[in-house]
């Protein structure tokens, strides 16, 4: 399966996701071609992405920052250095 995302980087939002079969990836791309040609056009600052996965719940799994909102996803960061444990200046 491929999937044609389009995703608001700024929101955190997913605007809209299209499904195309295997053999469909010509028809895929010239969607995608005619989507980020419309954002440019409107002034939108968008991702476009074309992605393939087995199934929606696979691509859930392997992408799923464009299924979370912002604050799930800032939520999910774990920091890798405390600020408490930074050396004085």
């Amino acid at each position: 399966m491929i999937f044609l995302l389009e995703y608001d980087r700024q929101s955190g939002l997913l605007i809209r996701m299209d499904l195309f079969q295997a053999n469909e990836r010509d028809k895929a791309s010239k969607a995608r071609l005619v989507l980020e040609i419309d954002m440019f056009q409107q002034g939108l600052s968008r991702e476009i992405v074309l992605l393939e996965a087995d199934s929606e719940e696979a691509l859930r799994k392997t992408h799923n920052r464009y299924f979370r909102g912002v604050s799930d996803l800032a939520k999910s960061i774990k920091p890798s250095v405390k600020f408490n444990d930074l050396p004085p200046d």
